[in-house]
């Protein structure tokens, strides 16, 4: 989850916003969007659509790197948190 959170941090730096600005655009609080990018939560499919939305990329960009075994890892991970 950790490496999500870390995209995403990313992707935010790179769309040049504050991690204030961020949450605010993706109505979270700014101590939730803290939390999601240091891994200190656990990050919900809806809140990671919006995150997406609002940083302009792709939600398998923020889950997971082009490598086929990254990806499958990934879905794997993904498959975990939706069963919880």
């Amino acid at each position: 989850m950790d490496t999500i959170g870390k995209r995403i941090k990313i992707a935010r730096i790179q769309a040049e916003l504050s991690q204030e600005a961020l949450a605010e655009k993706a109505d979270l609080s700014p101590t939730h969007m803290s939390n999601i990018e240091n891994a200190n939560t656990k990050l919900s499919l809806p809140v990671l659509v919006d995150l997406a939305a609002v940083l302009e990329v792709r939600v398998d960009d923020l889950l997971y790197d082009n490598s086929p075994m990254k990806r499958n890892a990934a879905i794997e991970a993904i498959i975990e948190m939706l069963d919880t």
